[in-house]
């Protein structure tokens, strides 16, 4: 199969069917009001037909990977070219993904629709504005922002103090000067400035709503329980006291579709929500995923960054609040991030390094042990490129061995489907053998926050403590007199180590997480904690992405990758 050069090439090359034909592979078709197309290529599914479906006996599969490193991983790529080796195995299989953010694709990471051979299409579209779900909750987010401020200007009726107002404004695209900023300005009778600040759209409490909601209903009621600020008497104030809940779901009341589209080798994909993990909780939305459950034997869905953040967040979020238990796990690795792991640079990567591989294994280690904690079986996937050595491989394959995981290597981007097969049949075995009672949570419902966080620490981050002043312990000790102790804990830091230091590669112990912060999701159901330095506003890198992103002569984008 001969390779083009870049994804794009690919992506434009590929023989798309139109979405009624690839959504007939699941029946979808064969009922008329069971999807509104958005153009040839794009559906989005009726929540009336979704209803309707009849819960099956489905395995879920969850693709995660290692600690991220520039070397990058693979993850959306395998969850496509997984998805596709099912079907070519005579599985039927549909995969779950997230859809992706403006910011990183204008920003450094670029777009998120997989790679090579093993993509979803069209490809340009779902990288860009897609169906216009993020652009919902964007408007759905700041409306609420603006019904706060004006409920001030006009006479403010709830006695909100403006020194205590939680929400902040979003948009979906990384701009750090907006990280601070001071409002109400203008000359105006009733203005009271303030200072305010914008997080990216994936980190929004809406987001993560819209991702945990399972029905309008739902979703509207989460919205109303939002806590928005609270009055000069100390009480929370929720969105629903502003009347705010009916008219955001009115906004967001097409984006809960789920969006139907393809991948390069015309199977079903459901993309839908988005959530950063590294500042939310990193997984497509409960909709999505309970759909395609109820549509196809086998469901492949994806969680973000490394199995430490995303992951942890699926296993102890998702799952608890959609009430699903995964069947397999897939770790997916490259050699040439655990050879980043053992301490060589980027530029190095493509030179055999056998040492630096055997130092960086600790890191793929650690995500063994941990998915392992959960009760689940994992298989490492390798993520294979053409630099990658028969020595090095032997050695993640001898390692995993060890281990006793099974052991893939995958080049679904240079082949696709046929790439993947043998993961494909080691995915199969595993869930022929499952059993979903195996599955447990890190954590219980009733264990203290302080005790969630620090489980989490010590269990999957390698820290012996966590730290946080007395500011916050009194805050956390507040969230549970106010009968919020159940909600599970969201852990935001960096992606790019299993501490809050970036720069501590491979699998760190004895070091001390700290929390910086505190935010109570009242409407999401879970407490955001803020660790070390990071953004929920991500700032743009030296060099964007968006310095190479233009038309060609005929129109065509190019850039995007």
């Amino acid at each position: 199969m001969k390779i083009v050069k870049s994804d794009i090439e690919i992506a434009r090359a590929a023989k798309m069917k139109p979405i009624a034909e690839v959504l007939s592979k699941v029946k979808i078709s064969d009922d008329p009001f069971a999807f509104s197309p958005m153009g040839r290529h794009i559906a989005k599914l009726n929540l009336e037909y979704i209803e309707k479906l009849k819960s099956r006996n489905s395995n879920l599969i969850l693709v995660t990977a290692i600690t991220p490193t520039p070397a990058g991983e693979g993850k959306t790529t395998t969850s496509v070219g997984l998805s596709d080796a099912l079907n070519k195995i005579g599985k039927q299989s549909i995969v779950c993904l997230r859809e992706p953010s403006l910011g990183p694709s204008f920003g450094m990471k670029g777009g998120a629709a997989g790679g090579g051979y093993a993509q979803v299409v069209p490809m340009e579209q779902i990288n860009l504005h897609f169906t216009g779900d993020f652009h919902a909750i964007t408007s759905a987010h700041n409306l609420l922002s603006a019904l706060i401020d004006n409920h001030i200007y006009w006479g403010n009726k709830l006695d909100i103090d403006p020194e205590k107002i939680m929400w902040k404004r979003v948009v979906d695209l990384n701009d750090r000067a907006l990280r601070s900023i001071k409002i109400n300005l203008g000359k105006l009778k009733n203005n009271i400035p303030r200072e305010d600040s914008f997080d990216i759209t994936v980190a929004s409490e809406v987001m993560a709503i819209f991702c945990l909601s399972n029905n309008l209903k739902d979703l509207e009621e989460k919205i109303g329980n939002i806590t928005i600020a609270y009055s000069k008497d100390k009480k929370p104030i929720y969105a629903k006291d502003l009347n705010a809940h009916g008219p955001m779901t009115v906004l967001l009341r097409e984006a809960i579709r789920p969006n139907a589209v393809q991948t390069l080798e015309n199977n079903l994909a459901i993309i839908h929500g988005g959530p950063f993990a590294n500042i939310a909780h990193g997984c497509n939305s409960i909709l999505a995923t309970k759909t395609a459950l109820k549509l196809s034997d086998y469901v492949v869905t994806e969680a973000g960054f490394g199995a430490d953040l995303g992951a942890e967040k699926f296993l102890n979020i998702k799952c608890r609040e959609a009430n699903i238990k995964p069947d397999c796990v897939v770790l997916v690795a490259t050699i040439r991030a655990l050879k980043m792991h053992g301490g060589i640079e980027k530029d190095e990567l493509k030179k055999e390094n056998l040492d630096a591989l055997k130092k960086g294994l600790p890191n793929l280690e650690r995500h063994i042990n941990n998915i392992k904690k959960f009760g689940l079986e994992v298989v490492v996937g390798v993520n294979h490129f053409i630099t990658d050595t028969e020595k090095e491989i032997k050695i993640i394959e001898d390692y995993c061995n060890k281990m006793k995981v099974k052991f893939s290597v995958c080049t679904h981007w240079s082949h696709g489907s046929e790439g993947a097969k043998n993961l494909a049949n080691n995915v199969v075995e595993i869930c022929n053998k499952n059993n979903k009672n195996n599955f447990k949570h890190l954590y219980t419902n009733e264990t203290p926050i302080l005790k969630k966080i620090e489980a989490i620490a010590k269990e999957l981050y390698g820290a012996n403590a966590i730290e946080c002043d007395d500011k916050i312990r009194k805050q956390i000790d507040e969230i549970e007199k106010a009968g919020f102790i159940k909600f599970p804990v969201c852990i935001a830091k960096t992606q790019y180590s299993f501490s809050t230091d970036p720069k501590l590669k491979g699998a760190p112990s004895g070091h001390t997480l700290t929390v910086r912060e505190v935010r109570l999701s009242t409407g999401a159901k879970f407490i955001v904690v803020i660790c070390g330095s990071i953004m929920t506003m991500p700032g743009l890198p030296k060099t964007p992405a968006a310095d190479n992103i233009k038309l060609n002569k005929k129109g065509e984008i190019e850039g995007l990758f």
